[in-house]
């Protein structure tokens, strides 16, 4: 019989940090993702639980019924009470191809989890600016915008050409052979020659929509 792992987990990192422990489920065994979410679920009352593949998900359905909300295509479960905090900011999120929807998404959930309004605005890459039209006005109204994109990256630096707004950009591992896993991406976001630019980790949503939070609050506070 094989030994269980330890799980600690930290239910006082939204007191002290700003921002609650996440479960990372990737690489977790089916074992320690639900012991993790069980202990995040009798400290905090809710858990976030990112990059969840389908199988973990059947898991943490079966494991807490009609407690858990899934979206399959971002990777993403909610477990426990709805977050009653609904106007600790907005955030905009904008996605460059339809193909960068789980990153958008993991940060569209991420946000709303944390209490952010958000506005999506998806699919209006480069290739199709002009998708951008009917929704700048919008998207000018919101605290912070967080822009995902793919293949070359150019999209975060086009917005940021555009809004007044702090502007988050997320590289996706979206592309071809020389996009080398997003990499490319994330150097085109990095070398932006718009100011004003943050740039987080490859297919980080949810960091996206963590900072998004701690800029938000830590203005309005």
């Amino acid at each position: 019989m094989s030994k269980q792992k330890n799980i600690n987990t930290d239910g006082g990192r939204g007191k002290r940090a700003g921002i609650p422990e996440v479960v990372f489920a990737r690489f977790k065994d089916d074992a320690s993702l639900t012991r993790a979410v069980e202990n995040l679920l009798k400290e905090n009352g809710r858990v976030l639980v990112t990059k969840c593949s389908a199988g973990q998900m059947s898991v943490l359905e079966k494991r807490f019924k009609e407690k858990i909300k899934t979206d399959r295509n971002a990777g993403i479960c909610i477990v426990g009470k709805i977050n009653p905090i609904r106007n600790a900011g907005s955030v905009a999120i904008i996605s460059a191809g339809s193909s960068d929807y789980f990153v958008a998404e993991e940060a569209a959930l991420s946000a709303e989890f944390l209490g952010l309004k958000v506005l999506r605005h998806y699919d209006c890459g480069v290739a199709g600016i002009h998708r951008m039209d009917c929704a700048l006005e919008k998207i000018r109204k919101f605290d912070v915008v967080i822009v995902v994109a793919g293949m070359e990256g150019a999209l975060p630096s086009v917005i940021g050409g555009l809004v007044k707004q702090p502007v988050i950009a997320v590289p996706t591992s979206v592309g071809y052979g020389t996009g080398a896993g997003g990499l490319s991406a994330l150097m085109s976001m990095l070398n932006s020659c718009s100011p004003g630019i943050a740039v987080v980790n490859i297919d980080n949503g949810f960091g996206a929509a963590a900072l998004a939070y701690k800029m938000i609050r830590w203005i309005k506070k």
